[in-house]
């Protein structure tokens, strides 16, 4: 685990080798032409492209408000992340599972493809919480 300090410049480093921010910058666009963006954590920087709770010392009650809706929305996205390390446990073996010596992400994307099969069968929190119904296993797949 990493401290706040050492945390912050983890992030920043692999925010600069995964290339988000250039391919956000060149993609991420509506259909009519409106900048699409992604909220991260605080440790990030601001862009058009990338947004984060305010953290002024003097929050207006409209920036509290922003703050308080986003967090409710990602804590749901952490719900997910949540799900895949309950179901398939083996994912969350930190001694085992290293960059570069074993097949991390390959490994991870195969057990949120399972997870999300799971939930077109018998749904999850989120659909619950956000109160959609999911796709079936032939709409997902497809």
């Amino acid at each position: 685990m990493f401290g706040p300090v050492e945390g912050r410049k983890h992030d920043a480093g692999m925010l600069a080798d995964s290339n988000l921010l250039a391919n956000l910058q060149a993609f991420a666009f509506s259909r009519v032409g409106d900048p699409l963006c992604i909220y991260g954590d605080p440790a990030y920087p601001l862009r058009v492209h990338l947004q984060a709770p305010f953290r002024n010392a003097l929050l207006t009650p409209q920036m509290e408000a922003y703050n308080s809706s986003m967090s409710s929305v990602r804590s749901s996205v952490e719900w997910l992340f949540g799900d895949i390390v309950n179901y398939f446990k083996f994912i969350d073996f930190k001694k085992n599972l290293k960059i570069g010596l074993s097949s991390v992400g390959k490994m991870y994307i195969v057990c949120a493809l399972l997870r999300n099969a799971l939930t077109c069968l018998y749904g999850n929190t989120t659909l619950e919480f956000f109160g959609f119904d999911p796709p079936t296993l032939q709409q997902y797949f497809a």
